[in-house]
């Protein structure tokens, strides 16, 4: 159910002090905020797969093999935002922006054949507006622990030593180092003891389209203890999540909400399972959502000052997928 964004956090504090299972969605701006527990479920059509948490209504079989057709804007057209970003970031405003785009796609499934067939750590389909499949954990929270998993860098898997070359790309490199760092500082805010366990880890995402290889981090800390079992207030204190930000914070906002020109929506807001004691949330990412009978996929990348436009529009587009093998 939608709760009023002031009480929506505070809400989220009293429901896991009294260890009471609940899902929740943030928007990117933080200005749309959904709270369930596990009686509310019933009053939306909302369907879930994590981990360690699903909702699901039944075992179907697909339609048809999938189609998809995307009508990404033209290079032309997504050089003028990119280009004001890095007017931007060359005068200092921000070292890292990430710029996101609004791109029509035809495909033969709807959202919720998506939400079945695709195959992602972490799917929701709701109320036949949006879906998503997404690879990337915001934070978990097991035993006073909080740990987070920045991913930054993709390439075509396909490309020659193509984990080599991601690992050493200095672009990549810069922005992976950064957000790596931004995340890192976002903890010690909510965690003490805050370290970096695994650096530049490669992960494979198959998908029917082209193969992918991501990049991540893994970085953890101890929850202080002020925070601990206030899942709202921790939220509230990291949102918006830096990965799909940028860094810093509030003026790359602005950099981000004058260049794209579409309003993002849930598209890079963040959602997640409070199980009674531990939670697991993700960033919604790899995200279509359905607008007047059309639909859009929302992607995108981080833009620093080594970005090379041909690059950029590359991956906008390269992140254009459903992994339904």
């Amino acid at each position: 159910m939608k709760i009023d964004h002031h009480s929506s956090f505070d809400r989220m504090d009293e429901l896991s002090q009294r260890k009471v299972p609940f899902f929740f969605m943030i928007d990117f701006l933080m200005d749309n905020i959904l709270v369930f527990n596990e009686e509310e479920f019933g009053k939306a059509d909302v369907l879930i797969d994590f981990r360690a948490y699903k909702r699901i209504e039944e075992n179907r079989n697909p339609p048809t093999k999938l189609q998809l057709n995307a009508f990404p804007e033209s290079k032309a057209s997504y050089k003028k935002g990119f280009e004001r970003v890095q007017q931007h970031l060359k005068l200092g405003n921000s070292y890292l922006t990430n710029f996101t785009r609004k791109t029509r796609i035809e495909t033969n499934f709807s959202l919720r054949d998506i939400f079945y067939f695709s195959d992602a750590k972490y799917k929701v389909f709701y109320q036949d507006e949006f879906v998503f499949f997404s690879p990337e954990t915001f934070v978990e929270i097991i035993d006073n622990q909080i740990l987070t998993y920045p991913m930054k860098g993709t390439i075509d898997a396909s490309k020659e030593d193509a984990k080599e070359v991601l690992k050493n790309d200095p672009k990549e490199k810069a922005e992976h180092y950064t957000v790596v760092d931004l995340l890192r500082n976002d903890l010690s805010r909510v965690a003490d003891e805050v370290k970096v366990n695994d650096f530049q880890r490669i992960d494979l995402i198959t998908t029917q389209q082209k193969n992918l290889y991501a990049m991540s981090s893994e970085v953890a800390g101890t929850i202080k203890p002020k925070f601990r079992s206030k899942i709202g207030t921790i939220l509230k204190t990291l949102l918006p999540a830096g990965s799909i930000l940028g860094a810093p914070k509030p003026k790359t906002l602005e950099i981000i909400l004058e260049t794209e020109g579409y309003e993002r929506g849930f598209y890079t807001g963040v959602c997640g399972w409070f199980d009674g004691k531990d939670l697991d949330s993700c960033v919604m990412i790899r995200f279509i959502e359905k607008e007047n009978g059309k639909f859009y996929f929302k992607s995108g990348g981080g833009i620093t000052h080594l970005s090379k436009l041909a690059d950029e529009y590359q991956e906008m587009k390269n992140k254009i997928y459903v992994p339904v093998l």
